[in-house]
């Protein structure tokens, strides 16, 4: 149970003080100090939801005492009460930082709604700062997910490219095959950006079916086609002052590649069904793994929206030209792998290591942490090259 603190010289006022507010405040419990000195010693030695404290006071005054806890426990909560009140007296206490200031005799009601403000204020803080240790956890969990893992001249070139466009608002197609980590460069982009309080939304293009693509990124209104039974903001909108990273954008539809170059081009989006224009703050990361050109040649895809998106252009080597990254690799999904399944982490022998990199990997890194994930399964407590000839099927 949180507790209120009264330090108050007067037993009569401190005990009708503590009669009052136990009635209103029944979650509270409420400890007495009959002096400025036991008042800081109690606050030394717990926290409060509130301290509710003279300022005229035998050993130390109400005033040194707001001052030290403050200096002690700057989050702590004042309200100071004296009989002898001035302006002075209010105006140095609120510089001081008590959160009110109320004047003997004691207005009952002003006392218990500026008790229940400050312990409202107080319940906001601590909801704040859960909330921004939570996020800060999950920017961690989240970070880590998207880690990029490596040493080679592939990732530091990678590396080096993402430091100098991520500042910029500038388009970056990022292309690569697919399972080479053309998600981590996105997210890492957006991550090291001036954006990234903002949202990133991702959109891939490839599993929404063309006729919806549309409403996807655009949104619609209610009755716009069968099935509109309500508005709907689309991917755009929501993405508006972050970023939209559109994955396999060589799948998009050549209906929504027009609208995609219209909304680069004016910044404004349409909704499906709408005449209304609705100003976006977006920037846009695009990635395949097709082979854009022979796309243009084919007339598959626009060659102005191309050069559109593809303002910087990162490539994404596959696992295979970048075999030297695969034991980094290995060890940091087995730590993952472990901490998911509740096990201690496995090793892997240089031998397995060794056995690893001799194989083509064409699914590249998504492919091989589902080996990692197999071998930790099946294999001995040190996993061996018996292990990866026994269980990996190439």
């Amino acid at each position: 149970m949180q507790k209120i603190l009264i330090v108050e010289d007067e037993k009569a006022i401190s005990g009708v003080l503590q009669s009052i507010l136990s009635d209103e405040l029944t979650d509270y419990e409420f400890v007495i100090a009959e002096d400025g000195l036991e008042g800081y010693k109690q606050v030394e030695k717990e926290d409060f939801a509130l301290v509710i404290s003279d300022i005229k006071m035998p050993k130390l005054s109400g005033t040194e005492l707001l001052k030290q806890s403050l200096s002690l426990k700057p989050e702590s909560t004042f309200i100071m009460i004296s009989g002898h009140a001035d302006i002075d007296s209010a105006v140095s206490c609120l510089k001081d930082g008590a959160y009110d200031f109320i004047s003997k005799p004691i207005d009952i009601n002003r006392l218990i709604t500026s008790v229940k403000n400050a312990l409202a204020k107080e319940s906001l803080k601590k909801e704040n700062k859960n909330l921004q240790t939570e996020n800060k956890t999950l920017k961690r969990k989240v970070s880590k997910k998207y880690q990029m893992i490596g040493e080679s001249a592939g990732l530091k070139k990678i590396q080096d490219m993402i430091e100098k466009v991520a500042a910029s608002d500038a388009r970056v197609l990022i292309t690569g095959p697919n399972g080479a980590g053309k998600e981590l460069v996105a997210h890492a982009i957006h991550n090291q950006s001036d954006r990234a309080r903002g949202p990133m939304i991702e959109v891939n293009c490839a599993a929404i079916p063309s006729e919806l693509i549309e409403s996807e990124l655009f949104g619609h209104v209610k009755g716009s086609f069968t099935g509109a039974i309500k508005d709907k903001q689309g991917k755009f909108e929501q993405a508006n002052g972050g970023t939209i990273f559109l994955d396999e954008i060589g799948d998009m539809s050549l209906i929504a590649q027009a609208k995609v170059l219209r909304a680069l081009q004016e910044s404004k989006v349409s909704p499906v069904g709408s005449d209304k224009e609705i100003k976006v703050d977006v920037r846009v990361l695009a990635a395949t793994n097709k082979n854009m050109q022979k796309e243009i040649e084919a007339g598959r895809f626009r060659e102005d929206l191309y050069h559109r998106l593809s303002v910087i252009e990162i490539y994404v080597p596959s696992l295979d030209e970048r075999k030297e990254d695969i034991k980094s690799l290995v060890e940091h999904f087995a730590g993952i792998i472990s901490d998911e399944h509740g096990t201690a982490p496995k090793k892997f022998d240089d031998k397995a290591i060794d056995a690893l990199k001799a194989l083509s990997w064409t699914g590249n890194i998504r492919e091989l942490r589902n080996v990692v994930e197999r071998l930790i399964i099946l294999g001995g407590n040190t996993v061996s090259a018996d292990d990866v000839a026994s269980f990996v099927r190439k």
